[in-house]
């Protein structure tokens, strides 16, 4: 008769990052409005966020003018309450009518390149919504940039040679892929939030990700051999 013998292989536990996707559009409000929330929801916590791009309003669809009623209404009616609120300096611009953001999410691929992505989006929201500056302009882009420490000249030529458009595209059809309809969308792992979602909304979404990741991980139990030589 065999001896039986049985060990305990080492448990190991590799849980990875909870991934965090964020879509947004330069010339949304809500989109900035949303970085806080994000921010503090995942202080803390081991997570990936990735912006994405996501144009509102394509060449040639017209862009809004703020002077036309539907602008002031929907900033005095929800963008204003939200920003003081959240404690946000934000102001509805003046360019008239709005840019196209096409030009500056090919500058943002180019940011990304260089690892300034984050940095590039964050100067991209505050010099619209609080210096109304026209990011459809290449010169103010340009400008932008090198205030980020991006090589304004390299970013100039990207830009004017249409070097990432194509990676542009590319990124708007993963938007399509993803049912963005809508800006901020955010999805943290299979769980979609639309608009700006509170703090807590996002901390519970990335809790429950983090949980059903570490139930996902393989983790070796007891085996016994019959021949005695130990665990399989």
């Amino acid at each position: 008769m065999s001896t039986e013998t049985a060990e305990t292989t080492e448990t190991t536990e590799t849980t990875e990052k909870v991934r965090i996707q964020v879509w947004s559009d330069y010339v949304c409000p809500f989109c900035m409005l949303a970085e806080g929330p994000l921010e503090e929801a995942v202080e803390g916590l081991d997570v990936e966020i990735e912006w994405k791009p996501f144009e509102l309003r394509a060449e040639p669809k017209p862009t809004l003018r703020p002077e036309d009623p539907y602008l002031p209404e929907i900033w005095k009616r929800a963008v204003y309450p939200m920003a003081r609120r959240l404690g946000v300096d934000i102001t509805l611009p003046t360019v008239s009518p709005q840019p196209y953001t096409r030009l500056a999410f090919e500058g943002w691929q180019f940011a990304v390149e260089h690892g300034l992505g984050d940095a590039y989006n964050q100067r991209m929201f505050r010099a619209f919504f609080q210096e109304s500056l026209d990011l459809g302009r290449l010169d103010v882009l340009v400008g932008l940039a090198e205030e980020i420490g991006l090589d304004g000249p390299a970013y100039r030529k990207a830009l004017e040679d249409g070097t990432y458009y194509e990676r542009h595209q590319d990124a708007l059809r993963d938007a399509e892929a993803n049912r963005v309809q809508a800006v901020p969308t955010i999805l943290v792992g299979d769980t979609r939030l639309e608009g700006v979602p509170s703090t807590a909304q996002i901390r519970k979404a990335v809790l429950d990700e983090r949980a059903r990741l570490a139930e996902s991980v393989t983790v070796e139990g007891v085996v016994c051999r019959a021949d005695g030589t130990g665990c399989a």
